[in-house]
């Protein structure tokens, strides 16, 4: 392992980073210095980029700005000499491009130069080496401004216009400086406002911020009552004797998984809402700014909001508590549900074992009554007494009789087998029922009705001791249960009747027909689809976008023709393909495909391999952080919780440091440095609560995205419109909701998925934690829709567990592939549309034909899912829920899987044709599995185990997991990249197909002494 010394020694100043290897090999970018960190909210880099040419235009730049109108080409023929009307057309497209007058108007790309002095038939465009630099250019930026309408950002008229936008604009939204920086700059472009010094832009930004902060906190300290003041003031007040506030106390989330855990997580829930302002209309307050406040009040210290201004208390307070209360009602349910499978598994494994037990006792009876049986069978001639004398010769009537006995009482209903252990564990649902049916607040869908209503009678037996059966609603009674609740003269059995009421609403609540208003993680999905004005105004743009038409039936027969291409396709070479053969089992035909043979490196391959590994430095992990945070400046993308725009001295090596302790799961105490400020233990554990946060990290993470997809290299992997998704297991050994039990990977324990989304240029662009191992096929468009970087892949690939019809439609309906490895494709069902179609040796294998006219009947609602997704208002994972309806899908979820059949079978052929196809699906796999090799190697502390108790922990930790090895993965790439060039230069042949086999996760090396070395 790497020794506390080893992690230490990497992080006692940023400028010391070893060279000596460096000068093995020359950097792309030909530098390797290291930036001082900004003082303001906007990056240096990118203060560097303001009113500069930082890159050449590219084409369409040069088109869109440079091109000279008639009107341009009049004002510039005024000018006398090519250097002076080279000159003053240069400032034109500059003061466009750039939005200012450069000091040196000379001082701009060559192809700038050259692509203006083509339009104006100067055939040497360095002429503008010689205009004049004495006035002259000054003059001629005055006649600019003048002619095209260009304004003074000090201009009265221009300074209200802009100011206007901007507190517009910060009003309605949360953005961060550094973006608003950015989007300003944009719009006094668009005004022809020319830009102000960077400090002057910054300091406006900075100005209209705090104005419209003063606004959000008026308006929301206005709301609460008296009353309500002073129970949110008392949120931060720490008691005589506590050690926390209740704030602290409240925003806690409960861990254990038990009946006292959960009425625990209930009364929490109670005093949240006892505050009373959960009901407080802040409509009028645009959401991001009430996210924003939020966020801030629920993460900081209880001691620094207390510090604030009156108001801005307030205002944090609130926006904390009605964020606490959905969060309170998340973390009930989600104990509420994990509660009620602990004691429905408890008592179905107890049903289970009674029955294995009582195996003997029901072997000897069956004996009993079989020798009985069979003298009836073949009954003896004489009356009743002979059969009667011939039964008691095999028999005796004692024997049959405790036989009969024995029969009865074991052969019972499966149900009741359950609820004999059910019944014994009724004390510990009586201690959290009251408070949960006093608390809970929950609505139901037509398919959840009998449920709620159920859980309502419920409600109202509370206090009462004789109920009978007519009191209550039995809908969701079956026979076998009716047996248990009825007791003597109609009197109810209160406890077989609640775990009834228990067992179907957790259905319910699993399948969101019954729902909790407001809730987050439990809500009505339904309700978030567009409807009304909303849905029929983005309907025409939806369909078009993605390729649909809006009538079904011409949809239904596009798709019906691409169906028949495909058989066909696949029936006119499936002679000539050997890795493909139909046999037939029990009669039906099944498809067998040859597996995949291993690609055999060339001699070529392996020796570019060692000559670019000869190449590249060998560095420790601290170090590749820290270079990567230069080079791409993500450090920046770190901002404060509390949206400030100051930042500290040395942030970055903070901020790295936290990092990497998270990612290599060490905690702080290995990079603590006690003599440098920026690595005390007090710095870092500021710095972590403050600036890392799932926001942050993917905001930082879509920047190295961003660079490692412009490295050349990378476009030898892919293109990034394919990508890969798959789970990594982490046993997390702690108390907590947010895991679950899977013998396979966490043995006698509980753990978590962390589902992975890599692009074919081996960058992870998302992130997403699942308790336990639920399927990834709930969250897998998830990643494609949610995720924030420059990449747009369009393909995704799975393994088999990420596979569902449903899942096929929805990636279809949303303009994607879905892309699954199949572990048996001869299990799988082939479909078609059209039931005369003639699909030669293949018509066995397409015998189950699709119901086009269940997908024509939900058509418009199908395409409502499709934009509904595309514009964020609902999750597919949320809506999967709703449809898959818990192994009932409804009518819509079948309309799905229908409609996904289609896209299935389409995909099916294609696998089946294309031994390329398969080979690509395999090969991005494993590049999946070659990430998690290395973030198994980066997370190496406490066992590999993940500690975290809350949700929120999780997903910060295993983001950072993911930030670090993208650094890895970037600083490889970088290299790799800089080798290849270096061995060009040298003559050294390089293969193309050599090239796309290299990676940036390959070769990774265990730890060793105090280094740890990631090389090609």
């Amino acid at each position: 392992m790497i020794s506390d010394a080893g992690y230490r020694r990497h992080f006692v100043g940023v400028s010391r980073v070893g060279c000596e290897c460096r000068q093995r090999i020359v950097c792309r970018h030909g530098r390797m210095s290291r930036n001082p960190m900004p003082v303001n909210f906007v990056p240096e880099d990118q203060r560097e980029h303001y009113g500069r040419y930082s890159t050449d235009p590219d084409q369409g730049q040069l088109d869109r700005f440079f091109h000279l109108s008639s009107t341009d080409r009049e004002l510039i023929a005024r000018r006398r000499g090519p250097h002076n009307r080279l000159g003053f057309a240069v400032q034109i497209g500059t003061v466009r491009f750039l939005g200012v007058f450069l000091p040196d108007p000379s001082d701009v790309p060559d192809v700038v130069a050259a692509y203006v002095a083509s339009q104006l038939g100067i055939s040497d465009w360095r002429a503008i080496e010689n205009y004049p630099r004495d006035g002259t250019n000054r003059l001629h930026a005055a006649e600019i401004r003048a002619a095209f309408g260009y304004r003074d950002f000090t201009n009265e008229d221009s300074q209200a216009v802009f100011l206007g936008w901007l507190r517009a604009r910060v009003q309605i939204g949360a953005e961060r400086p550094s973006v608003l920086f950015d989007v300003a700059t944009a719009w006094l472009l668009e005004a022809k406002i020319l830009l102000p010094r960077p400090s002057t832009l910054m300091r406006t930004i900075s100005q209209a911020r705090e104005e419209s902060n003063a606004r959000v906190w008026d308006e929301l300290a206005a709301l609460p009552n008296r009353v309500q003041r002073s129970r949110l003031e008392g949120l931060v007040v720490v008691d005589t004797g506590a050690r926390s506030s209740p704030l602290d106390r409240l925003r806690r989330a409960p861990t254990r998984v038990s009946a006292v855990g959960l009425l625990g997580a209930l009364t929490r829930l109670e005093e949240i809402r006892a505050l009373g302002v959960g009901g407080l209309d802040v409509s009028k307050i645009p959401p991001s700014r009430i996210a924003a406040l939020a966020r801030h009040g629920v993460a900081a210290k209880a001691q620094t909001i207390e510090r604030m201004t009156t108001k801005r208390r307030i205002a944090t307070l609130l926006a904390a508590a009605q964020q606490l209360e959905i969060v309170a009602t998340d973390d009930a349910l989600d104990l509420l549900d994990q509660v009620l499978n602990a004691l429905l598994s408890r008592a179905a494994k107890a049903g289970k074992k009674d029955r294995i037990q009582s195996q003997p006792a029901m072997d000897s009876a069956a004996s009993a009554l079989s020798k009985a049986v069979q003298i009836l069978l073949d009954p003896p001639e004489g009356d009743v007494t002979v059969l009667w004398a011939a039964i008691i010769g095999q028999v005796s009537r004692n024997e049959l009789e405790a036989a009969i006995a024995t029969v009865a009482r074991i052969d019972i209903e499966p149900v009741d087998a359950h609820l004999n252990d059910l019944m014994s564990r009724y004390s510990s649902v009586r201690r959290f029922l009251p408070t949960l049916l006093r608390t809970m607040d929950l609505r139901a869908a037509p398919g959840g009705q009998s449920a709620l209503e159920a859980f309502t009678a419920l409600n109202r037996l509370e206090g009462r001791h004789t109920i009978r059966v007519d009191d209550v609603p039995m809908d969701l009674a079956t026979a076998a249960w009716r047996q248990r609740i009825e007791g003597e003269n109609g009197v109810l059995d209160r406890r077989s009747y609640t775990f009834l009421v228990l067992e179907k609403l957790r259905e319910g609540l699993r399948r969101r027909d019954v729902f909790a208003p407001g809730s987050e993680r439990w809500g009505d999905p339904r309700a978030k689809l567009l409807h009304g004005a909303a849905w029929e105004a983005a309907r025409p743009a939806i369909a078009a976008g993605y390729g649909h038409h809006l009538d079904a039936r011409e949809q239904i027969n596009a798709l019906a023709s691409e169906l028949d291409d495909a058989y066909h396709a696949v029936e006119s070479r499936i002679n000539d393909n050997p890795a493909v053969r139909i046999d037939f089992v029990d009669g039906h035909a099944k498809p067998v495909l040859t597996p995949l043979d291993r690609l055999e490196e060339p001699d070529s391959l392996i020796a570019l391999r060692e000559a670019v590994n000869a190449l590249i430095p060998h560095v420790d992990l601290p170090e590749q952080i820290l270079e990567v945070a230069d080079w791409t400046g993500c450090m920046a993308k770190f901002t404060h919780i509390s949206e400030g725009s100051t930042r500290a001295k040395d942030l970055d090596l903070s901020i790295c440091a936290v990092l990497l302790a998270e990612a290599c799961n060490i905690g702080l105490e290995p990079v603590v440095q006690p003599g440098n400020p920026a690595l005390t233990r007090a710095r870092l554990s500021w710095a972590d609560q403050n600036y890392i946060r799932s926001e942050t990290i993917t905001a930082a993470n879509a920047r190295l995205v961003e660079v490692q997809s412009k490295i050349p290299i990378t476009t030898a992997w892919g293109g990034g419109d394919v990508a890969s998704a798959d789970g990594i297991r982490f046993v997390v050994p702690v108390r907590t909701l947010n895991a679950g039990p899977n013998p396979r990977y966490f043995g006698a324990g509980r753990g978590i998925t962390y589902l992975n989304f890599l692009s074919d240029q081996f960058a992870g662009f998302h992130g997403i934690v699942v308790p336990g191992t639920l399927r990834d096929s709930l969250y897998i468009l998830d990643g494609l829709l949610e995720q924030q970087t420059s990449l747009q892949p369009t393909e995704l690939m799975t393994d088999t567990a990420g596979y569902s019809d449903q899942v096929f439609g929805l990636f279809r309906l949303n303009g994607y592939q879905f892309s699954p490895r199949l572990a048996d494709i001869g299990a799988t069902r082939f479909w078609r549309i059209n039931r005369e179609a003639d699909y030669g040796s293949l018509n066995e294998l397409a015998r189950h034909r699709i119901n086009t006219d269940l997908i024509a009947t939900h058509w418009d609602d199908l395409l409502r899912i499709a934009g509904s997704l595309a514009t964020g208002t609902v999750k597919a994972s949320e809506l999967l829920r709703v449809l898959q309806g818990g192994g009932r899908p409804t009518p819509l979820g079948r309309a799905l899987a229908e409609y996904g059949r289609i896209a299935k079978t389409t995909y099916l052929l294609a696998y089946l044709n294309d031994e390329s196809y398969r080979r690509r699906i395999l090969t991005q796999l494993n590049r999946t599995e070659g990430r998690h090799a290395l973030a198994r190697n980066v997370f190496h502390g406490h066992r590999g185990q993940l500690r975290q108790r809350y949700r929120e922990g999780q997903e910060d930790q295993l983001g950072a997991l993911g930030l670090v090895v993208n650094a890895i993965v970037l600083w490889n790439t970088q290299y790799i990249n800089a080798a290849i060039e270096q061995l060009r230069s040298e003559g050294f042949p390089i293969n193309d197909e050599d090239l796309k086999r290299l990676s940036p996760l390959a070769g990774v090396s265990e730890f060793s002494g105090e280094t740890r070395r990631f090389t090609v």
